[in-house]
């Protein structure tokens, strides 16, 4: 197995932190999307823990999916399969 150059070793520092910060932002419009309403209606305080726990569980797996999409499409690539 060959070393990686430094651009390879750049490039896949710049893919990890796009994908976190992209996962990031898409957890936290998930999480908006499901407890948007008790911040816009006044609802009951057992409906608001109801849907914050929804809203974090939706976002955790937005945030893993995201992650897991973004790095899988950069390791499939052509030029990354380290030869």
């Amino acid at each position: 197995m060959e070393r990686r150059t430094q651009a390879d070793r750049d490039a896949i520092t710049i893919e990890i932190g796009y994908a976190f910060v992209s996962a990031c932002f898409a957890a936290a419009l998930a999480f908006g999307a499901v407890y948007g309403p008790v911040l816009a209606f006044s609802l009951s305080p057992s409906t608001g823990r109801i849907l914050a726990v929804a809203g974090g569980v939706l976002a955790a797996v937005v945030f893993l999916l995201r992650v897991v999409h973004v790095l899988l499409g950069f390791a499939r690539r052509p030029e990354n399969d380290g030869r």
